[in-house]
């Protein structure tokens, strides 16, 4: 189980086959690497599943491949061995989403840091691969590039970074760790002996092509798609996209110049919980500096509820902004245009 999904194992994967499995999308939501937060958002996971479900058919139908089998009809949700469907034939949002199950060997962490040639030893014919790509069409506010590389580093003409989101030009690649406490970001030669026997070139036009696909049906829906994340597994050669693609949660969008994404709680949070933000920021630099996976053993803070008015608008711009991105009523919710507005406002 991650912090926001619990998954259903239909058939375990065997060293020389993938099994079978499932995604279940609830309303949890986690920042800044915390885990499950206090409190949930109303339809977020529904809004998840739909709207990740709709990004993998567009990539089947681009002819990338990935682990997505279909999803569950909410009429069959509470069966042990549901059918699935393409995601126009089911009557309302899912919640559980069908996949191809892969292994994820143990990562032992020990005084050396972590083991990955341990990890890649447990797999067999095929893995998750243990690494996050990150796709860049923009640098918003609040993202990591900034505090990491100057705007020169990335193709552009000017010195230092402005006050709002700015287009780069042309979509930049960067790879880090999935598995560890804290993700770190990673040049080339590191990713690949990290990638083990996924080609670090395959993954990448693996994640051009993901980013390719969400950016020209953000362009189709009046959405801005800035930039975003895949996971990939690797099987008999081949690299799949893996867990959820193309959603508020792994990407971030804007609409009308407003951030519509999970970057609008965390940017919350920095004002409304700054103890915390402060806390889990000093925590994972001890850790860091110890050599100690565990970060949170060092956070003597812990986040505060969401206002219920924040948890209704952050419902809302998932929800809303589903609708408009598939192009379906799959939610009683504001129009997109009024979704924004009210995250504006927060």
């Amino acid at each position: 189980m991650t912090s926001v999904k619990e998954f259903r194992v239909d058939r375990e994967p065997t060293d020389d086959e993938l099994g079978r499995g499932r995604f279940v999308f609830t309303d949890d939501y986690s920042v800044f690497d915390w885990g499950r937060m206090p409190d949930r958002i109303p339809e977020k996971g529904r809004s998840l599943c739909t709207m990740g479900a709709d990004n993998f058919e567009r990539l089947a139908d681009a002819g990338v491949p990935t682990h997505y089998r279909g999803v569950v009809s909410p009429d069959d949700a509470g069966s042990d061995a549901p059918p699935t469907y393409d995601l126009d034939a089911v009557s309302g949002p899912p919640r559980q989403m069908a996949i191809d199950l892969t292994v994820v060997p143990d990562l032992p962490h020990g005084a050396d840091g972590y083991d990955y040639d341990q990890f890649h030893a447990s797999a067999g014919s095929h893995y998750l691969v243990p690494l996050e790509i990150v796709f860049r069409n923009e640098v918003p506010i609040g993202s990591s590039l900034r505090a990491r590389k100057e705007p020169e580093d990335v193709g552009l003409d000017r010195h230092r970074w402005p006050d709002e989101a700015v287009s780069l030009p042309e979509p930049i690649v960067e790879f880090s760790t999935k598995f560890e406490e804290q993700d770190r970001y990673l040049d080339d030669d590191a990713a690949a002996e990290i990638a083990g026997r996924a080609d670090l070139d395959d993954l990448r036009e693996t994640a051009l092509a993901v980013n390719e696909v969400i950016t020209e049906r953000a362009a189709e829906t009046g959405f801005v798609h800035e930039d975003g994340k895949i996971e990939c597994l690797w099987v008999d050669g081949e690299v799949r996209v893996a867990d959820v693609a193309g959603t508020f949660d792994e990407n971030r969008f804007a609409y009308d110049g407003q951030e519509l994404s999970k970057e609008v709680l965390r940017q919350f949070y920095k004002g409304y919980d700054p103890d915390w933000v402060a806390a889990v920021k000093d925590a994972k630099a001890v850790a860091e500096a110890e050599g100690v996976a565990d970060w949170k053993s060092f956070c003597e803070e812990s986040p505060e509820p969401l206002p219920a008015d924040v948890r209704e608008v952050a419902g809302e711009m998932y929800a809303a902004g589903t609708n408009a991105y598939t192009g379906r009523e799959w939610f009683e919710a504001p129009a997109i245009e009024d979704a924004v507005d009210a995250v504006r406002d927060l």
